[in-house]
């Protein structure tokens, strides 16, 4: 593959500063854990740039750089959001479906970088987490490609 359509620079390519990692325009809202999550990755990020240069790796100190400009920028418009006690859906509550085949499926809604579905993490502005949000146990909301049931609501 031609280095052009490449993202991710190699051995063979000099890149002194890389185009920054899309922010978006959604509010930045984390929960604690996600605050936490992002100011490790800053911290890792810190003592990974500084190992690079000390090792002269132009390479790495690009990537790194990016990536320090992107969690820097996540972490100076970070809203912590308090997850109010409600019998109604909100960020941070942790919610259980059952799908129309039976299964149950329980997810929190948490800010975008905290966000891993396979791990029940889900982005508040995932569709799902959107057809949950102000719904209570009961409603039926719409989940992929069928419905689900609210079976439970927990902070």
């Amino acid at each position: 593959m031609s280095v052009a359509f490449v993202r991710e620079p190699n051995e063979h390519q000099s890149v002194e500063s890389l185009p920054d990692r899309e922010i978006g325009t959604d509010p930045n809202f984390v929960t604690q854990r996600g605050l936490e999550l992002i100011e490790a990755e800053l911290v890792t990020l810190h003592a990974a740039l500084d190992a690079a240069q000390a090792a002269d790796d132009k390479n790495a100190v690009a990537t790194i750089s990016r990536d320090l400009r992107y969690w820097t920028a996540r972490s100076v418009t970070a809203e912590v959001v308090e997850t109010p006690p409600s019998d109604e859906v909100h960020f941070g509550h942790r919610v259980t479906i059952e799908r129309d085949d039976g299964r149950r499926q329980v997810f929190q809604i948490v800010g975008q970088d905290e966000a891993d579905p396979a791990k029940g993490l889900l982005s508040y502005v995932a569709p799902l987490a959107k057809s949950l949000a102000g719904k209570r146990v009961g409603d039926v909301v719409t989940a992929g490609p069928g419905d689900a049931e609210i079976v439970a609501i927990d902070a």
